[in-house]
């Protein structure tokens, strides 16, 4: 069974750090890109980093750029999260994205976790 599980959500106060982590299992996220989202009420889903499935290059939000960081370990099937100086406008739930591209024939794939909530509160 093909599955992404988030955790190390919670409650923490303006200028705090929490690391998320998402475990995959039922696949190999060595061949995929790893990604984590997050949505906001009424606000669009937002892509907050990407790590390439090397894990050589990776990509930031403007928002989050400087305080974010992506990870991943192939080895262990995880990818993290770290977010340092986390402020009331990083409150949302956060996914984690596995994808790969489709090339010609080979079927591509895209998977989603179930969510972590994040709450940035006084």
């Amino acid at each position: 069974q093909v599955q992404l599980v988030e955790s190390g959500g919670g409650l923490v106060q303006p200028g705090g750090s929490l690391r998320l982590s998402c475990a995959a299992s039922g696949f190999t996220i060595s061949s995929y890109s790893m990604s984590w989202y997050r949505r906001a009420p009424g606000k669009e889903r937002e892509l907050v980093a990407r790590i390439t499935n090397t894990g050589g290059s990776t990509n930031y939000a403007d928002s989050v750029k400087g305080r974010f960081t992506i990870s991943r370990d192939n080895a262990k099937n995880t990818v993290y999260l770290k977010m340092n100086s986390l402020n009331p406008e990083d409150t949302a739930v956060y996914y984690c994205n596995a994808n790969r591209p489709s090339y010609g024939l080979v079927a591509g794939y895209d998977y989603w976790g179930q969510g972590t909530q994040v709450t940035v509160s006084s």
